[in-house]
Formats: C-alpha cells, sequence, structure tokens
C-alpha cells in the first residue's frame, strides 16, 4: 500500500517539472449529464497525458547508479513520452518498447524527445516482455508504467490536486489501465474525503479489474479506442489497493468512449484520446450514479491520430442522426437532380457529398440512382427531409 504520505512527498518532489493543470466546472458537459462536473485538464501536460507525473516522480528517485545505467519502459504510448521527457531533463538515456500498432503519433512524439523507441509484438504484454529482455541483457533500469510504488504515488498528485482546488468532490471517476492512477487517486480520495467515491472505468473489451476483482478469470482482447487502458496484466499492487479500498468498476462500450469523445469537443471545445474520455464515458453511461452530485474527472490524455479522430466524430454524427446517408432511385429524366437539391436546401439542409449512378447500380435503364449525404441540425430536422424526398422518390438509408 502507499500511503498520501507517499502522495505528498510525489507532489513536492515533482512541483516545477510537472504542469499544475486547471480542474474547471463544465457548464455545457454539466448539462449533458446531469452532474456537477469539474474536468482536470491533464492533456496540458507537455507529453500530452498525465503520464508524466508518475515518470517524474520515479526518475527523481533513481540512484546515480541507476541513471547511468539509462532506463527502459513499455508503453503505448503516454507513459513512453513521459519517461523519454523525463530521462532526457534529467540526461539520462531511455529506450522504449511499443507495441507495433501503436499510433503513429505517439511513437513519433516519443521519439522526438530523444529515446530509442522498438516497435515490438502486437500487444502490451508482448512488449512488456521484450523491454524484460533489454533490462537483463543490457542492464537497463525498467521503470514500469502502473505497477511501481513511485509511479503511483506520483500519478496520485493529480487527484491531490484536485482535492485541493474542489474539497467537497461527491465522486472521482478514473480511466483504469495497469492501476496506477486509481490505486493513487482512491488513496487520496480515502485520506482528504472519505465520503466521496472513487470509480473506475474501464472498456468493455479490456475490462480486467473488474474480472479480477470479481474473482473471474482475466480474459481480454480485441480492438478498441481506448488503447491507452487496453491492459492485460494489470498491477497487482494497484489491485492490492483497489481490494483494501473497496473500488467499484464501472465497464463502458465502445460507442460510449466514441460517444464522450464527441461530447467532449462539442460541449468542452476539448480533444482527447480514447482512455481520456472513458471517466466522461462511464458518467454519461451510469448517470443514476451521478445526477445531481459534484464529480471530478479528467482528460488524462489527448494524443489521438488526427485521422482516428475525424472518423470518430463522423460516426458520431451519423449515430445521432446529424448526417444521412440516402440513397434514392429517380427516373433518369432532366430535373430530378435539382428536384433533390431543391427540397433538401428547402428544409435547410447542407448536401456534403453527392454520387450519380446511370449505367450500373440503378434497377432499369429507365431509372437513375443517387447516393447522396445531407447534414443536418437534429434527429427531427433529419427525418423531415427524408420524408420531404420520400414524397418523390424511393429511397433507403445507408
Amino acid at each position: 500500500m502507499i500511503t498520501y504520505d507517499d502522495v505528498l512527498a510525489a507532489s513536492k518532489r515533482i512541483q516545477g517539472a510537472v504542469l499544475r493543470s486547471p480542474f474547471l466546472r463544465m457548464e455545457g458537459l454539466s448539462r449533458l449529464t446531469g452532474a456537477e462536473l469539474y474536468v482536470k485538464l491533464d492533456h496540458l501536460q507537455s507529453t500530452g497525458a498525465f503520464k508524466e507525473r508518475g515518470a517524474a516522480n520515479r526518475i527523481a528517485l533513481l540512484t546515480d547508479a541507476e541513471r547511468k545505467r539509462g532506463v527502459v519502459a513499455m508503453s503505448a504510448g503516454n507513459h513512453a513520452q513521459a519517461v523519454a521527457r523525463h530521462a532526457m531533463l534529467a540526461g539520462i538515456k531511455a529506450t522504449i518498447v511499443m507495441p507495433r500498432h501503436t499510433p503513429a503519433t505517439k511513437v513519433t512524439r516519443t521519439a522526438s524527445w530523444g529515446a530509442h523507441v522498438v516497435l515490438h509484438g502486437d500487444t502490451l504484454a508482448e512488449a512488456a516482455a521484450e523491454a524484460s529482455r533489454l533490462e537483463k541483457d543490457e542492464g537497463l533500469f525498467f521503470i514500469h508504467p502502473y505497477d511501481d510504488p513511485a509511479v503511483m504515488a506520483g500519478q496520485g498528485t493529480m487527484a491531490l490536486e484536485m482535492f485541493q482546488d474542489v474539497p467537497d468532490l461527491d465522486a472521482l471517476v478514473v480511466a483504469t489501465g495497469g492501476g496506477g492512477l486509481i490505486a493513487g487517486s482512491a488513496v487520496v480520495a480515502r485520506h482528504l474525503r472519505p465520503e466521496c467515491k472513487v470509480y473506475g472505468v474501464e472498456v468493455e473489451h479490456y475490462a480486467a479489474f473488474a474480472q479480477a476483482l470479481s474473482g473471474q478469470e482475466i480474459k481480454v482482447g480485441g480492438p478498441t479506442i481506448a488503447e491507452g487502458i487496453a491492459v492485460r496484466d494489470i498491477g497487482q499492487r494497484p489491485l492490492a489497493v483497489m481490494k483494501a479500498l473497496d473500488v467499484p468498476m464501472l465497464v463502458v462500450t465502445e460507442h460510449a468512449v466514441e460517444s464522450a469523445i464527441d461530447a467532449f469537443v462539442e460541449n468542452a471545445k476539448q480533444v482527447t484520446e480514447g482512455a481520456g474520455a472513458a471517466s466522461l464515458a462511464a458518467v454519461l453511461s451510469f448517470p443514476e450514479h451521478f445526477r445531481g452530485k459534484k464529480v471530478g474527472i479528467s482528460i488524462c490524455g489527448a494524443n489521438i491520430d488526427p485521422r482516428i479522430l475525424a472518423n470518430t466524430l463522423m460516426r458520431c454524427l451519423l449515430r445521432d442522426g446529424r448526417m444521412l446517408r440516402l440513397v434514392l432511385e429517380m427516373p433518369d429524366r432532366p430535373g430530378m437532380l435539382a428536384e433533390v437539391s431543391k427540397r433538401i436546401g428547402e428544409l435547410g439542409g447542407n448536401i456534403l457529398e453527392v454520387s450519380h449512378h446511370r449505367l450500373f447500380s440503378s434497377p432499369s435503364v429507365q431509372d437513375a440512382q443517387l447516393e447522396v449525404m445531407i447534414e443536418a441540425r437534429d434527429v427531427a430536422h433529419g427525418e423531415a427531409i427524408e420524408a420531404s424526398l420520400a414524397e418523390v422518390f424511393v429511397l433507403r438509408r445507408l
């Protein structure tokens, strides 16, 4: 067990090396969730994620002999960048092992901090095995991303700052991968405000803590937008803390995480990666736990690939009915395309894309097929546009 004093000491140790990020009440998100929602903007750290806290504390505690050896770490990206940056600041050689399919933006940024990046394996577990090999073969000091008391204490400084800024929080909701952040946060909350309920959040394909805490065999795997918390081998030290402090887990879907990313963009004007949106996804998915309460969450990371972000926002527009993809069957004669445009325009719809097919897609040589993508204000607006077009044309949604 780490203690509150460990976190307090870490806070003093990393002061000046890590940003004390804002913790702000977000009006738009509060209206959306029905809670009084405060958001810790820890994605404003230099590497775009909270992981700097644990890395800075661990590196500050290295002995002279350990510094000379150099360090090695394994990570899907945020811990990698954190270790790389603080090793560079301390003048220490750093080697970072990352899974082969880590988003390109995280690989590039890790290398930009001066670290030697090794891409190995398809999972964090395989990357960890390679990091362990390098530790033994090259004599490097291994900095674990979560199963290390110094790292856990460093991560806990984020919750410490949250309670210092808003002492009367009713609930704290924490994205949970290997467990360093949730363990440090739970220790702080229990000491400063025992009545505050602390929840961990996992994504459905990687609910390892939820399984472990309920006595199930850990079975995880599959694609997820929240790769930052896609962990199979959870920390045993964090697990012990969570058991001792009785921390419950909330498991959210992929769609919930995507919707939370969209909600941050539209309602808070903040960009976040999948793991960084997990805490908001939980508040949106389990409103009965949080409605009417003062709730603290964080954007713990914002290192999302621009293409993934763009695709996520487009998927949310389609799911929310604010974007329609329609196929219209129409007679192949002059004026039909103008009629489509007129009906959409009269109702205030915005045509984003049109594809007109005559030769191969239409059921008859006398007909044409039109694929059109339309932007609408909301579901009701989209339904009105669709109803108007259905008065004249046979149509279906894609």
